[in-house]
């Protein structure tokens, strides 16, 4: 397997800036996922260490090797697309062979590479079927055992799992997870969706605008994001954002009057900032006196295990709160939140990170 290496990247389509210079390191082993919005550059970037798309300029190294000028063919890259495109008239058998059957390699070599990745994929007992006859999950498998069986240095994936449903993409999350714990091999993995990032990645990349805002693993990002963009976008539900302002000393105020004291703050606080606090560690208070902010539910969902509440706060903000699968609250009703200063970010007014709670005090 291969380190991957970009330096000061970009890539234009004519007057258009799209990939504007990145700079990242993916270790040899290393699962690495790329995220952000859909138009900030993702799936772009993919395509130029793939070869699809050229460098307008910067360098490409796989391996150590510059591969920034290299065909796509001699990059040893193997990329799952987000369609399966498999031949229809093939079998599976033939579809996963048939790359390593075109680059000539003998067929006793093309049957043991098959047979290994078919065993690998738990695809033995389709071998002998068309895609027509195979859902969608096994279709996708079908579409990485081709990439196997070319023994690349690295795989990239291209928003493999968005055409399934979400029971299968949970399925296909733990059989990629499993191949590469068994191939130890270097991944790419492109989505919008930052649960696939979160429990797939070594180190998640967030991409915006064609530029990186924060790279690291899933909780560095998750706990210390870098800025309001990547603390918005890491988490599910997303992050509450609270307008407030400087108060004495470590302290916040926040609508309808109350404060909260942020413990453990080292920048000096003064004028508008911005509280964030997850839905998740908000809690509820049972009086006034505990609470530091009053809130009129407009919407619930009830989850079983847990339920949604969606709020106003006294200025109109909307937030998000995640309580126990018991909570009896109806729409309409007022609830008492709680924000503990362990769990609370605050945000300068360009968005910039001045603390990052700290749930393990």
């Amino acid at each position: 397997m291969a380190t991957v290496t970009l330096k000061n990247a970009k890539k234009q389509f004519g007057a258009v800036e799209i990939i504007k210079g990145i700079d990242l390191s993916v270790a040899d082993g290393e699962f690495c996922v790329f995220v952000g919005p859909s138009g900030c550059g993702k799936s772009t970037l993919l395509r130029m260490i793939a070869g699809l798309e050229d460098f307008t300029s910067g360098s490409l190294q796989i391996g150590g090797k510059e591969m920034a000028k290299v065909e796509s063919a001699d990059r040893g890259v193997a990329m799952v697309f987000q369609s399966y495109a498999l031949y229809p008239h093939m079998t599976v058998k033939q579809n996963i062979g048939f790359g390593l059957k075109m680059t000539g390699h003998s067929l006793a070599d093309i049957e043991g590479r098959t047979k290994r990745a078919a065993d690998m994929l738990q695809l033995e007992p389709l071998l002998d079927r068309k895609p027509s006859q195979l859902s969608g999950g096994q279709r996708q498998r079908v579409a990485i055992g081709r990439a196997i069986v070319r023994n690349p240095e690295v795989f990239l994936f291209d928003e493999p799992l968005s055409n399934l449903d979400a029971a299968l993409r949970v399925q296909m999350r733990i059989q990629i997870g499993k191949l590469h714990h068994d191939l130890k091999a270097t991944m790419i993995y492109v989505t919008h969706d930052q649960v696939e990032a979160m429990t797939m990645a070594d180190k998640i990349v967030v991409l915006h605008a064609g530029r990186i805002e924060q790279v690291g693993s899933p909780l560095e990002l998750y706990h210390r994001p870098n800025n309001m963009f990547v603390a918005g976008f890491i988490g599910s539900p997303k992050m509450n954002f609270v307008n407030v302002e400087a108060g004495t000393g470590s302290s916040l105020k926040l609508p309808g009057g109350g404060t909260v004291k942020i413990d453990g703050m080292k920048a000096k606080l003064s004028g508008k900032l911005t509280l964030g606090i997850r839905p998740e560690h908000v809690e509820l208070a049972k009086k006034t006196a505990d609470a530091n902010v009053s809130t009129v539910v407009r919407a619930a969902e009830y989850l079983g295990s847990e339920t949604m509440f969606y709020v106003t706060l006294p200025d109109g903000t909307e937030a998000a709160v995640k309580a126990d699968g018991l909570a009896k609250t109806q729409v309409g009703d007022t609830l008492l939140l709680h924000f503990p200063p362990k769990a609370c970010h605050v945000f300068d007014p360009d968005g910039k990170t001045l603390h990052n709670g700290d749930l393990s005090k």
